[in-house]
């Protein structure tokens, strides 16, 4: 299955799932020609970032909450809210930005500069998730920053192995709110329940494979959404989380990379993360010089950016052929694949080190 988003743009965008692999490589060689810079186009106006606090009232944003949970391999079972019944609730959230609403709407998965994607869990998440699993990357005692982190899988399974800090950053302060701070405090919950239970052949064989399971409902194949015949799933009551530990390791933060950047940077000492995760966020060129700055400025010097991508997003036009050509040009980090899937409109999964003098 592949996602697409549905831009709020003129009407040249085109459907991924229609276009020709030779034309999209034909394309990458005609854009090589041309300098990176001049394709960025202009900034959205940016977003004012501020820290959101959860702890006021744990146990209300859990309420009757509808579950599912992703397992691959080894890595811990990672639990996040229904999507799907997500929207249908969309008049019970609150949602000052409105974006809820606009979304189901328009039935648009990106509305450029007021919702960035952050509801949804994208399948690039899920490449980084299996190749995270397959190397082995561990987390003990490290500062991780979940960039752009929508539901918050990347930085909820480090926080799970062991990080000593976990901070969440999204576009919107609702997705931050309705959906980061929920997901983490389910996770946050003690691993009971998970101890308690005997894992049956088939349980261990679909953890093996990558699977997604609705709490209480049947398996289902990795990143899709559904509810089963249409009948409401079971719901899951939460606990008071205020006192939970894994929980005070992480923060939470809303707004445009360049005003989060200026944000971060007035703490003493500013922070500086050993790992930053960020998945699907180089769609719009528009957004490469933000995002550049905020990576430059906030990684340890011997620290490591997780970037998971597609080659190309319709619509804004940007993509992992452009953003490393901007990397390139900048001359700051290095940039090595890790993974580069070969079906249908290429994944892949890279990492960022700053360059060595070995490296110039």
């Amino acid at each position: 299955m592949s996602f697409c988003f549905n831009f709020d743009v003129p009407a040249q965008t085109t459907n991924p799932d229609c276009a020709d692999g030779n034309e999209l490589q034909n394309r990458k060689k005609d854009n090589a020609a041309n300098s990176t810079e001049d394709k960025i186009k202009p900034a959205e106006p940016v977003k004012a970032a501020k820290e959101h606090f959860p702890l006021s009232d744990p146990e209300f944003l859990l309420m009757d909450a509808v579950t599912e949970t992703v397992t691959i391999g080894t890595l811990p079972p990672l639990h996040f809210l229904n999507e799907t019944v997500f929207e249908r609730t969309t008049s019970e959230r609150e949602d000052g930005e409105k974006i809820i609403s606009r979304t189901v709407e328009q039935k648009s998965d990106l509305i450029s500069g007021v919702y960035e994607g952050g509801l949804k869990v994208w399948e690039c998440t899920y490449d980084l998730l299996e190749l995270i699993e397959r190397d082995g990357e561990t987390f003990g005692g490290k500062a991780v920053l979940d960039l752009g982190c929508g539901a918050g899988l990347l930085g909820i399974l480090a926080l799970k192995r062991g990080a000593r800090q976990v901070h969440f950053q999204d576009y919107n302060s609702t997705v931050i709110e309705q959906l980061t701070v929920p997901n983490v405090m389910l996770n946050c919950q003690d691993n009971d329940d998970d101890d308690d239970e005997v894992d049956s052949e088939d349980d261990k064989e679909g953890r093996s494979k990558g699977r997604i399971q609705e709490d209480g409902c049947k398996m289902k194949a990795k990143g899709t959404q559904e509810v089963k015949d249409g009948s409401p799933l079971p719901k899951k009551r939460a606990i008071d989380l205020s006192q939970q530990p894994l929980l005070s390791k992480c923060r939470f933060f809303s707004g445009d990379w360049s005003t989060f950047l200026a944000l971060v940077k007035k703490e003493d000492p500013q922070p500086k993360y050993d790992i930053i995760f960020t998945s699907e966020t180089i769609y719009n060129t528009a957004y490469y010089p933000a995002l550049h700055e905020t990576l430059h400025m906030l990684l340890a010097q011997r620290g490591v950016v997780y970037l998971a991508t597609k080659s190309h997003y319709f619509g804004v036009g940007g993509g992992l052929h452009l953003f490393e050509t901007f990397v390139e040009q900048k001359g700051i980090f290095s940039l090595d694949h890790l993974w580069d899937g070969e079906e249908g409109l290429q994944r892949h999964v890279v990492v960022l080190r700053f360059k060595t003098a070995k490296d110039t």
